[in-house]
Parts: structure tokens; C-alpha cells; sequence
């Protein structure tokens, strides 16, 4: 009895397989691009950190000003 390789084998990647193939390496790709532009200097502060950080200027110095 002769059973024909199902899509699980390991010779040809299923869709889903070659989806998430696809997923990775554009990935990789796009983290080795930052990690160049970062070498380069090109580095830039994610806005979500800015606002953090403007926040907590603000909350001290308001601090400053009414419990001093």
C-alpha cells in the first residue's frame, strides 16, 4: 500500500507555512534595517516615550510649585 505525502511532510510548505515564512523574514529584514539606521545614528525616540517624559516634567514641576 502506497500512501501519497500529505501536505505535512516536510516537502512542500503548506500556504500557512509559507505565510509565516514570509512573516519572519520581513521581520528579520525590518530589524536589521533599524539596527543599521541606529548605527548610522539615524536613531529616533518613539513618541509614546516623549509623552512620558513631557508627563512627568509637567507632574513635577506642578509638584514643586503647590507643595512647596
Amino acid at each position: 500500500m502506497t500512501t501519497s505525502p500529505g501536505p505535512q511532510s516536510g516537502r512542500e510548505p503548506t500556504d500557512s507555512g509559507r505565510q509565516r515564512q514570509n512573516w519572519v523574514e520581513r521581520r528579520r529584514t525590518k530589524i536589521r534595517d533599524e539596527i543599521e539606521r541606529n548605527r548610522r545614528g539615524e536613531y529616533r525616540v518613539p513618541t509614546w516615550v516623549l509623552a512620558v517624559a513631557l508627563v512627568l516634567i509637567v507632574g513635577g514641576w506642578l509638584a514643586l510649585i503647590f507643595l512647596v
